[in-house]
């Protein structure tokens, strides 16, 4: 279906942005207190990131299929420095806001959609329910012992 709406083609480019600049995928990468001892966790933002860049690519392939271009701006994060000297007590709840950020924005992106993008939809429809497991999991490891239960918004 090509030659979609820009408004359309405008919303994707937005979700994709901010898969591009998810926080997991920095954690991921360079975070020092992902050790052998937090494994299940470890696990966890590796799946999260690997997921990103999954979603990432499906909203790119989207764009394309519909006639647009997928023009996201990577940021780089200055705060991403810092992410070595946080603790897992105070990142939890952030990836937390993070995925509750990122649901309202797709949730918000599938609603403007219409009817009339059938292919779109579908595709929201399923990274929504991707991003709403990982929210519950993260949750989960943000109520965890050792985190204060009060750290993440239910």
């Amino acid at each position: 279906m090509p030659n979609a709406p820009a408004q359309v083609i405008d919303a994707l480019n937005s979700l994709l942005e901010a898969e591009l600049n998810s926080v997991c995928r920095q954690i991921e990468s360079d975070f020092p207190y992902l050790t052998r001892g937090n494994a299940g966790l470890r696990k966890t933002i590796s799946e999260l990131a690997q997921l990103s860049r999954r979603h990432a690519g499906e909203l790119a392939d989207l764009i394309d299929s519909l006639g647009g271009v997928a023009v996201p701006r990577q940021f780089v994060h200055p705060e991403g420095q810092y992410l070595a000297y946080l603790s897992l007590q105070f990142l939890l709840p952030k990836l937390v806001g993070e995925k509750e950020l990122a649901l309202d924005r797709y949730k918000k992106a599938r609603l403007s959609m219409g009817a009339g993008q059938p292919e779109t939809i579908g595709v929201l429809d399923h990274i929504i329910g991707e991003q709403e497991q990982n929210l519950a999991v993260l949750r989960k490891a943000a109520q965890a012992p050792g985190q204060p239960a009060s750290s993440a918004k239910v």
